[in-house]
């Protein structure tokens, strides 16, 4: 079957799914898509382990057939962050400028060095040692938050705006410093390439900082163009081809994609938005982004709900698995609760703050395609018994799940106590 035919029917399945959640369930949509591929994954596991022998690999070629990693990084990627970076109210963004940032660079070092640190140590609990570049290597790609996760799920609640703009924003722009550090380490464990400064900084200039420049002049000269014509198809038309051509240039000239769709997003959205666009066109922007942002979604968490028969599991491993979601868990604490015992000397913050940034910094599909990246054949274990690849998948998807079902369907309680300490008049702490 193509890979054409088999979106078709995954699409369908995703459609579907959503459809029937209305009606029983009624839980978060993305939620419903993830929880109801997984239980289709385990039925399927099952049938293949007693009644039809040879099931778990048909449907484990068929998914092999999209290629997960590829698919998001270099396909639906842009569409999501464009469509995230549409949505981004600049005003409110810049009110949290520093916060954001801080949280952006020094969160992903601190909750990497948290996980890498504990991950090193558990090994030796559960007589797995894991070399300390391999323990990096997790924590660079588990550390940033998933935008797609976050957007998905936590910007819907309704947050209250100061808390909202600091999730948005963080989780749109951290996967480009996190990626930067993946690729380092990645390059360190696996290619014998010596990380130093200069090279570090060459890298992370000419990825992050290059992705934002060339998302800026992709903004620019998108804007300049719908400016120029009144035809309303034709500029939803070229606000298309940002995440189309304009992600496969930066991926050809090597920059974030990421960034430079967050960027060209942010653009479109607060200027050209206003000034380029009639009143009427601004409907359909918005219409037309939110219905394609809905799909894709759809489509993406059905995928990372049958991720799952991609998984190699070892019982061996189990105690890391288990362990990785607090571990992982309390990175993410200390990586807010430090930046936010300085931001407290400066501004008043609401008091349910950290903990919705650190119960609300979800991890998703990105996670999930960098650990599928990450080469076979390294053996850990004094017998050789764990694959890395194998055991780094393993935690990941735990925690991704973790994430977006435990994490997601129980983050609403916090909003709305933040919501209503908002109204009460004690909004800050």
């Amino acid at each position: 079957m193509s890979v054409y035919y088999t979106l078709c029917f995954l699409a369908a399945m995703a459609i579907t799914i959503a459809f029937v959640n209305q009606y029983i369930t009624k839980i978060q949509t993305t939620i419903a898509i993830t929880s109801g591929a997984l239980a289709i994954s385990v039925f399927m596991l099952i049938l293949g382990k007693t009644t039809w022998p040879g099931l778990q690999e048909h449907a484990v070629e068929v998914i092999k057939t999209v290629d997960f990693g590829s698919f998001l990084l270099q396909g639906i990627l842009g569409f999501l962050l464009f469509a995230g970076g549409l949505g981004i109210n600049l005003p409110a963004l810049k009110s949290q400028k520093w916060e954001i940032s801080i949280l952006v660079i020094f969160g992903v070092i601190i909750s990497t060095l948290v996980v890498a640190g504990g991950l090193w140590l558990l090994g030796y609990v559960a007589a797995i040692p894991i070399p300390f570049i391999y323990c990096l290597l997790f924590g660079t790609l588990i550390s940033p938050t998933d935008p797609i996760a976050v957007l998905a799920i936590v910007k819907k609640l309704g947050a209250p705006e100061q808390i909202a703009i600091q999730v948005e924003g963080e989780s749109l722009f951290n996967d480009g410093i996190g990626l930067v550090a993946f690729l380092t380490i990645f390059a360190v464990a696996f290619n014998g390439n010596e990380a130093s400064f200069g090279s570090v900084m060459a890298l992370f200039t000419h990825e992050a900082v290059g992705g934002i420049i060339f998302g800026a002049l992709l903004g620019l000269m998108c804007h300049i163009m719908i400016s120029a014509t009144d035809d309303g198809s034709m500029e939803l038309l070229m606000t298309l081809c940002v995440p189309t051509a304009g992600f496969a240039m930066a991926n050809v000239l090597g920059v974030s994609g990421a960034l430079a769709m967050v960027v060209a997003g942010i653009i479109i959205g607060n200027w050209t938005r206003y000034t380029g666009f009639s009143e009427q066109s601004q409907k359909y922007l918005d219409h037309f982004w939110h219905l394609l942002d809905e799909f894709l979604n759809a489509l993406l968490f059905l995928l990372i709900g049958l991720a799952m028969l991609l998984v190699q599991f070892h019982w061996q491993a189990w105690i890391l698995v288990l362990l990785s979601v607090p571990l992982v868990l309390a990175g993410r604490f200390v990586s807010v609760a430090l930046p936010y015992t300085g931001f407290r000397r400066v501004r008043s913050y609401n008091k349910y703050s950290v903990r919705i940034l650190t119960w609300g910094g979800l991890r998703g599909g990105l996670s999930l395609a960098m650990a599928l990246s990450i080469p076979a054949g390294v053996k850990l274990g004094s017998d050789g018994q764990v694959d890395l690849r194998d055991l780094i998948l393993m935690m990941t998807y735990a925690i991704v799940l973790f994430s977006i079902i435990v994490q997601g369907m129980t983050i609403t309680p916090m909003i709305n106590k933040a919501k209503a300490a908002e109204k009460a008049g004690f909004p800050i702490e």
